[in-house]
């Protein structure tokens, strides 16, 4: 039988940088995941100052080096000719960041958890300087005959 089930989670304000979430998120998860044999993970990050997106988890370097990666590629304050900085120096660079990781993510669920290879974690990156907690929508279908 195809079943949809959605839910809200939250994750608690994090500092600027890489995060990897993948424990906080399927924690809070667990009820709705273990329903389904196989299916269809989406999680939808409603914010547009942050990004998400699945790398290694297991070598903190990683989440330091795509930080760094996403400050050379995307310069703040007078480095670039930034229009929109209502929020300060760190508001239309969070922004384009964001865009370029993207805000969400669809993973496949086997035997009812999320289906990730052995190096892969999910990353929040939060792209402010003083985030407050960030909000997900997650969106589950597939077979639930389990």
């Amino acid at each position: 039988m195809t079943e949809w089930k959605q839910c809200e989670i939250s994750l608690k304000a994090k500092p600027r940088g890489c995060h990897l979430v993948t424990s906080e998120v399927t924690r809070q998860l667990d009820g709705m995941l273990s329903k389904y044999k196989v299916g269809l993970c989406n999680i939808f990050l409603q914010h547009t100052s942050a990004s998400l997106t699945i790398n290694e988890n297991a070598d903190p370097d990683v989440r330091h080096d795509m930080e760094t990666f996403l400050n050379y590629v995307v310069p703040e304050g007078r480095k670039a000719p930034w229009i929109h900085t209502a929020e300060g120096d760190d508001d239309m660079p969070a922004h384009a960041k964001s865009s370029t990781f993207g805000c969400s993510l669809d993973i496949p669920i086997t035997a009812g958890r999320l289906n990730l290879g052995t190096w892969q974690g999910i990353y929040l990156c939060e792209h402010r300087d003083r985030a407050s907690s960030r909000h997900l929508v997650v969106t589950c279908h597939g077979d639930a005959s389990r």
